[in-house]
């Protein structure tokens, strides 16, 4: 009899190990309840660049609450990344997220098989064999730059009309911090956008050769004010150009467009518009993924490439902020909707196209005919557009 009853005691219990088994693996949203989550930092929430992707750290917490804690680390240099990377590993996070562009992430990935490593792309990914735990995601930034194009060359057209310049007078400034193919990318989106309001508008670009320096970025864009740009924009991580911009509109009209993050608060009276990238849905997505112990790209909307995922206005990944009504020209909005509406259903090969030949300043030899157009982001997220179109961009020393 007792045996009768041990042996239903056991039965009784497979059945309910396979039935709380059965279920955790049916059920979407089992898995852990609470995670500890990193975030390393290349520089501080002072910065643009840093600020935008740290607002992905404060959608967490207000989509979360409890169940979740947050370990932060700024100012972590690429090459010195090694230390702050161990150590939130060795705090136990579950997952990290990282803005900068050290290799050293994925090369330190294969060591903790248990934490997912999340690194915004610095490099073309496609083809290339990475540890299952790290993956790498970026908004295609080109959209925003092109839509940052459009309001600013309405601003254009609207001073050539009103007399305040003359059509060869419609020259756009851009700082930039390296002639990397992400930097290209994004000024070249830039002035064809602007290119498409008034099409004989050129551009002039300055390299800082540095990702954040408030001097040599205001500087910069100090010369291109003074070599006569009426629109100034950016690539690079302080609000070094806008004050140029706004300091400068007390002698001649000029505007500018941001990036990353909001100047109508430094720049109130010339700043126009501001792209940025969007994180949060990439961060919120992946550390849902994690607490149901699935695999991030099963749970994030985007275009995916193995453990590479960008997205555009499709998915929510890029937008427009702070349209200043006070300054954009009439119409702005408008025109600005009726491209992010092509962006999001697919439209995006109308961007890098044109009567345009684009040049690789490296390797002159390396064109690229955009008579035939140009997609980017089309195989990884990581912005690969890198030819100078030499008949409407110079570079200035």
């Amino acid at each position: 009899m007792k045996r009768e009853y041990l042996i239903t005691a056991i039965t009784c219990l497979v059945i309910l190990t396979s039935f709380i088994c059965g279920y955790r693996y049916m059920n979407p949203y089992s898995g852990k309840d609470h995670l500890k989550i990193g975030f390393i930092y290349d520089n501080d929430e002072s910065t643009p660049y840093t600020y935008n992707f740290s607002l992905a750290k404060d959608a967490l917490e207000k989509e979360y609450g409890d169940q979740v804690e947050i370990v932060t680390c700024s100012n972590a240099l690429d090459d010195e990344m090694e230390e702050p990377l161990r150590d939130l590993a060795s705090k136990g996070c579950d997952i990290i997220f990282f803005n900068g562009y050290s290799e050293l992430v994925m090369q330190l990935a294969p060591e903790y098989p248990d934490i997912q490593f999340c690194q915004t792309s610095y490099m073309d990914m496609n083809g290339v064999t990475v540890p299952e735990n790290y993956h790498t995601f970026k908004g295609e930034a080109y959209q925003g730059r092109y839509l940052s194009g459009i309001a600013a060359g309405m601003k254009i057209k609207q001073m050539i009309e009103e007399g305040t310049i003359t059509e060869d007078q419609a020259v756009v400034g851009f700082v930039a911090a390296f002639p990397t193919s992400e930097v290209i990318s994004g000024y070249t989106a830039f002035i064809l956008g602007v290119r498409s309001v008034v099409p004989q508008a050129v551009m002039k670009v300055r390299y800082t050769h540095t990702w954040s320096s408030y001097a040599h970025e205001k500087s910069s864009a100090k010369a291109l004010i003074d070599g006569g740009c009426v629109v100034i924009s950016q690539h690079t991580d302080t609000i070094g150009p806008a004050i140029a911009c706004e300091e400068a509109a007390q002698e001649k009209e000029v505007y500018f467009v941001g990036y990353n993050q909001s100047m109508s608060e430094v720049a109130p009276g010339t700043s126009l518009v501001t792209s940025r990238i969007c994180w949060e849905p990439y961060v919120l997505s992946a550390v849902d993924a994690v607490m149901k112990n699935r695999k991030i790209e099963k749970e994030v909307s985007g275009n995916i490439h193995g453990t590479d995922v960008c997205a555009g206005f499709d998915k929510g990944w890029v937008e427009m902020v702070d349209l200043n009504l006070q300054v954009a020209a009439p119409g702005t909005q408008e025109a600005m909707d009726g491209v992010i509406e092509r962006f999001k259903h697919g439209n995006v090969d109308f961007v890098f196209k044109g009567e345009y030949t684009g040049v690789n300043l490296d390797d002159p030899s390396d064109t690229c005919d955009l008579r035939k157009g140009y997609i980017e982001n089309e195989n990884t997220s990581y912005p690969l557009f890198h030819y100078i179109l030499t008949d409407i961009i110079s570079i200035e020393e």
